[in-house]
């Protein structure tokens, strides 16, 4: 399921196959008079504690971020991780990349300095667990 999140389907996309796999998963609820109805996206979210795939896939990125700026300038990694190939992308594909909404969600967690700190692996860590409850990234 997080490779749709990674092959750039929009969250609304994977929330909306999130809601229809939960659905099945909990099954219908059964009101007072008997009559049985599928069940809200607020009994789903309350259900599954407010961590989606969504929420996960972003906390993750953030973890991968962290790793791969820790790494050692000679590793393979870090050396893929820095390159930028030489021909551009075809017309009308998109110009953001995964580091780039990385930036973005560490910008929406108002943290500064998030170059240094992520060098920290223990502050880091402790950057990427407050983010797991926030679904605003």
């Amino acid at each position: 399921m997080l490779g749709a999140c990674e092959c750039g389907n929009e969250p609304s996309t994977l929330s909306v196959f999130e809601r229809k796999i939960l659905r099945k998963l909990f099954g219908p609820t059964e009101e007072s008079n008997g009559i049985w109805r599928i069940k809200t996206t607020k009994e789903l979210d309350e259900l599954i504690k407010h961590r989606n795939v969504a929420n996960y896939d972003k906390v993750q990125r953030l973890s991968w971020f962290g790793h791969t700026n820790r790494m050692p300038e000679t590793s393979i990694v870090k050396r893929m991780h820095k390159w930028k190939p030489f021909i551009g992308r075809p017309a009308g594909s998109s110009k953001s990349q995964w580091e780039d909404d990385v930036r973005n969600y560490v910008k929406k967690m108002k943290r500064v300095n998030w170059a240094e700190q992520v060098q920290d692996g223990l502050k880091w860590k402790d950057i990427v667990e407050k983010a797991k409850p926030l679904s605003e990234l």
